[in-house]
């Protein structure tokens, strides 16, 4: 009987192995590894959401099928990558050109309430322009043009309003909700936000703002009005003029039927007056406050620095002067204009010093 031979293996009889089939093993084991890894990954992924990135504009690969060599399998990994790298690389590229903006949308305008910067006298929201505001909002259904606020830091839940105050009233009275942007803002930066915004639509009239910007300096949110014009953004000399209004005594505002007439140009004028005789402005002012009949703003204020008697002025009247041989005098007052006109008739020449010393006399 012939004996039978085995083969010889390193295995079997401990011999070294040779380099050559070391790297087929390892090669053997690493592809069972990577063909085990793939297995349990396509498991894992199995019940896994689809993801559509066709929208982000990439070209697809397709690549074949099958059996796949390590090689292979890292080539793919490799491609992965760099494919998932260039989607963030867009996506990133699309989010920042959004970086800046701020989130906007529909709030309560129940919870909306108006901070102490408030610029907005009572009296705004009575005129004709709101009226025609709030029926433009109603009818497009809500504010077009978001309003500002910032998260109230008092009450949670609630904000504090920027800018947008009369589109805010308009929602509020309407009952709807109110688009708006949500930005969180230290008192200095919503002041100059609102008061920029303010003037750049419906402006304010010189009354409100003065009584505005008088608060800011009063309460020490800016530590002069050099800083706040800076800040702001504002005229330094028509800032003096609103600040001279919003510092007139409240006999002579209240002497006004309406404060929001008052207009800059009036403020030195009035300054001045009170400075000059203080007393004579402010009794005045009370008799104009008392007078049951109300004058428009350009008569009060002629009213109080030239006088004029009784509220209202006693009209224009004509005096007749009787005198001897002939002689005659008409004097024509007129309260409204200051003025006295006097003519003489039958005066004898002689006499025309008197009258020149006598009127001399009168305006001396």
């Amino acid at each position: 009987m012939t004996p039978i031979r085995l083969a010889s293996t390193p295995e079997l009889t401990g011999a070294r192995m040779t380099p050559m089939s070391a790297w087929s093993n390892w090669s053997r084991n690493k592809s069972t590894r990577h063909g085990n890894v793939r297995q349990e990954n396509q498991m894992a992924l199995k019940d896994k959401p689809k993801v559509d990135l066709s929208h982000i504009g990439l070209a697809t690969v397709n690549r074949a099928s099958g059996a796949k060599t390590a090689i292979g399998m890292h080539a793919d990994a490799l491609f992965r990558d760099e494919q998932v790298t260039a989607e963030n690389i867009e996506l990133k590229q699309k989010l920042a050109a959004f970086g800046d903006a701020n989130p906007s949308r529909k709030l309560d305008p129940k919870l909306i309430k108006p901070s102490k910067w408030a610029n907005r006298n009572e009296l705004s929201y009575d005129g004709v322009e709101f009226a025609e505001l709030k029926l433009e909002i109603e009818s497009a259904g809500g504010n077009i043009q978001a309003i500002k606020v910032r998260p109230s830091k008092t009450v949670a839940g609630e904000y504090e309003l920027v800018f947008g105050h009369r589109r805010h009233r308009a929602c509020l009275e309407l009952d709807i909700p109110v688009l708006a942007v949500i930005e969180d803002l230290v008192d200095s930066e919503l002041f100059c936000q609102m008061d920029r915004e303010n003037r750049a639509r419906a402006a304010l009239s010189p009354w409100e703002a003065g009584t505005t910007y008088a608060k800011a300096l009063d309460e020490g949110l800016f530590p002069s009005a050099r800083k706040l014009s800076e800040a702001a953004s504002i005229d330094l000399s028509q800032l003096g003029k609103a600040l001279a209004l919003a510092r007139l005594p409240a006999d002579v505002i209240n002497a006004f039927s309406n404060p929001l007439e008052l207009q800059y140009r009036w403020a030195p004028l009035l300054t001045q007056a009170i400075q000059k005789d203080p007393d004579l402005i402010l009794s005045r002012a009370k008799e104009l406050l008392a007078a049951p009949v109300k004058l428009k703003a350009p008569q009060v204020l002629t009213r109080l620095l030239e006088g004029g008697g009784t509220v209202p002025p006693p009209a224009a009247k004509k005096v007749v002067v009787k005198g001897k041989d002939g002689q005659s005098a008409e004097i024509k007052l007129d309260p409204s204009k200051r003025s006295a006109v006097i003519s003489l008739a039958n005066i004898d020449p002689k006499r025309f010093s008197e009258v020149e010393k006598a009127i001399k006399a009168l305006l001396s």
